[in-house]
């Protein structure tokens, strides 16, 4: 991180300066075609990003959390990407205008450090996606993803690294260009060699050595 506390405390006070909305889970912050209504910060939850392939299914493309912020993209350079942002949980999240956002980034006392730091993570999260999608086989892909979403959703848990996002089958499928039914088969099959554990809403991944050994 290259944003101290002081820095990054003096953009979430510009945040609070907006207005406090309050999501449940599953429902719409930016819906599908939709101009955003401005730029968020979450406070607490979990966002989703995702579009809607030419063939009507979902593609993640990233999970926003806590101290995030969206549509980034969007908020600096004003273009339109028609991506989809929808609560993985409940969540809070601070909205501003546009207009002030800007004003912030163009303030010569303003800090862009912790800007930054997001742009870098971001940055880092799809190129790991693109890298991902080099390995030849879905069960590299797989365990590429789960290995990706445990350094920034993992948690030390009795039995490994608990994963602690609610991903259906389906972001799993669209993130390592999969089916469904062979992303279910693989997840199955790792389960089996005892290398992880499924559950609806999370996975615990409980030998990241041998994990990593298949790639």
């Amino acid at each position: 991180m290259l944003a101290n506390e002081q820095q990054l405390e003096a953009l979430v006070a510009t945040f609070r300066r907006g207005t406090k909305l309050k999501y449940n889970k599953g429902e719409f912050i930016i819906r599908p075609g939709e101009i955003p209504s401005g730029v968020f910060l979450i406070e607490t939850g979990l966002v989703k990003a995702y579009d809607i392939t030419k063939y009507g299914e979902e593609n993640l493309l990233i999970v926003r959390r806590g101290q995030e912020i969206f549509p980034l993209i969007w908020a600096i350079t004003g273009q339109e990407r028609r991506v989809i942002y929808q609560a993985m949980a409940p969540t809070e999240a601070w909205r501003i205008s546009r207009k002030l956002f800007l004003e912030y980034l163009q303030n010569p006392d303003t800090t862009l450090l912790p800007l930054l730091d997001m742009t870098i993570e971001m940055y880092r999260l799809h190129s790991e996606r693109i890298i991902n999608l080099e390995y030849r086989t879905v069960r590299e892909r797989m365990i590429s993803f789960f290995l990706t979403m445990s350094t920034r959703f993992g948690k030390p848990h009795e039995d490994g690294i608990l994963v602690d996002l609610p991903l259906r089958q389906q972001d799993v499928a669209s993130s390592i260009n999969a089916s469904r039914e062979t992303t279910s088969r693989e997840i199955s099959a790792l389960e089996k060699k005892g290398l992880i554990q499924a559950f609806p809403h999370y996975v615990i991944l409980k030998d990241i050595d041998k994990l990593k050994s298949y790639l």
